[in-house]
């Protein structure tokens, strides 16, 4: 999975109101490590340091030459040591405060990458590894340089490694609002904030001077972060109404995670206190927690939450009705038409239940990929079967389903 902290409509924006200049390698080398397959983590000794930042040197080849490890001095290179106090600050937030050990929960050591290409403006995690651009000189400072952009990245390891949850359309961008989740509590933890007197902005100090943004997102306000001749005016929505349909940026996940970052901000303030022991506790809990599907929408993740959040549940609920999620769990539903006798039948089953079925039907929506059942034209007197799951949607005739869906149906049916 490759995650990167600016969305690719706002460096097209730039490269049309500022020149394309400066974006062009930014714009080529996010197309083309999107375009990768995931890669398996760089090797790593038996006894190798809990993390490492290399120096990239303005090329583009990973992971570069090391130039810090955890116990080592600091460099006096200003990049490289952001790099190492961030990544020992954010490691520590996840093994003090949720007792979790890196981002795989097994002590993986961590990559990072600094000084990426020339002019290189924004940051990723390319699942093997985080790499930090040294920003254009123009837009954007270089993007070590506020703590929060390194722990989005980091975050994004950890719910690779944990829900999973699929980089497009709702599930990707809850995806990002967690990495922002996350972020926050490692910002807020660092200034020792409480939730009511935090700022709620990502990206604090990323653009230069003269360039009128206080951050690249606000939790507490999504679509007020900035408003420039250059940028443009923050688009993020804070309320399901308002929800933007779309197919760039693998389906706006940059966009609507405005919408749960607003939840969680209302959470927070709800139940006070400090944001990463409180509203954080749960989100961390609700993600690890074996709830959350790798293609949830807002509302089930919110129903995960709810279930997370003990005593403040009914905060929580609240924060999600103030941006217009019902927390619902997951729910699979099928249609079954057509046949000899031409009649209807339909099923539905909430995966949250206690029905005995719940158990065989998550098992087999773990092996169902509905991109890859075969189509066609149903056959005479045979079924259609329109199944909606957590995964999905799909029209399906008799003849083209897979062992896996026949049983699914089955179960879903009742029969």
């Amino acid at each position: 999975m490759r995650c990167s902290f600016l969305p690719p409509y706002l460096l097209r924006r730039l490269a049309d109101t500022v020149g394309p200049a400066p974006y062009r390698l930014t714009l080529v080398e996010d197309g083309r490590i999107r375009s990768l397959r995931a890669a398996a983590p760089f090797p790593a000794d038996a006894g190798a340091a809990p993390w490492t930042v290399h120096d990239a040197g303005g090329a583009t080849a990973l992971p570069g030459d090391p130039v810090r490890a955890a116990g080592q001095a600091a460099t006096g290179d200003a990049a490289v040591d952001e790099a190492a106090d961030g990544v020992a600050a954010a490691l520590g937030l996840f093994a003090e405060v949720y007792g979790r050990s890196s981002y795989d929960g097994e002590g993986a050591p961590v990559s990072l990458t600094v000084h990426y290409g020339e002019g290189y403006a924004n940051a990723f995690w390319d699942g093997r590894q985080l790499v930090f651009g040294d920003g254009d000189g123009r837009v954007f400072d270089r993007f070590t340089k506020p703590v929060d952009v390194l722990g989005h990245e980091l975050a994004h390891a950890v719910t690779e490694h944990t829900a999973g949850l699929v980089y497009e359309g709702q599930s990707g961008a809850l995806n990002e609002s967690v990495s922002d989740v996350f972020a926050a509590c490692l910002r807020q933890r660092l200034l020792d904030q409480t939730a009511d007197r935090a700022d709620w902005l990502i990206g604090v100090g990323l653009f230069l001077p003269g360039v009128a943004a206080r951050g690249l997102r606000d939790m507490a306000a999504p679509g007020t972060a900035y408003d420039d001749p250059l940028l443009g005016q923050d688009p993020q929505p804070g309320h399901l109404d308002d929800y933007v349909e779309t197919t760039d940026d693998n389906g706006g996940v940059h966009v609507n995670s405005g919408i749960p970052n607003r939840a969680f901000q209302l959470a927070a303030t709800a139940i006070g206190g400090r944001t990463w022991e409180g509203a954080g506790r749960i989100w961390y809990d609700a993600l690890t927690g074996g709830r959350v599907d790798p293609r949830a929408d807002f509302a089930s993740f919110a129903a995960a939450t709810v279930a997370a959040a003990g005593e403040h549940a009914d905060a929580v609920r609240a924060a999600w009705a103030g941006v217009g999620v019902t927390a619902s769990g997951p729910v699979a539903a099928v249609r079954r038409t057509g046949g000899f006798t031409g009649r209807t039948a339909a099923g539905r089953l909430d995966l949250d239940s206690s029905d005995a079925r719940c158990a065989e039907v998550r098992d087999l929506l773990g092996r169902v990929d509905l991109g890859a059942v075969p189509g066609g034209a149903p056959r005479p007197d045979m079924f259609v079967y329109e199944f909606d799951l957590p995964g999905g949607t799909a029209r399906v005739p008799e003849q083209g389903l897979t062992p896996e869906l026949r049983r699914l149906a089955q179960l879903l049916l009742d029969v």
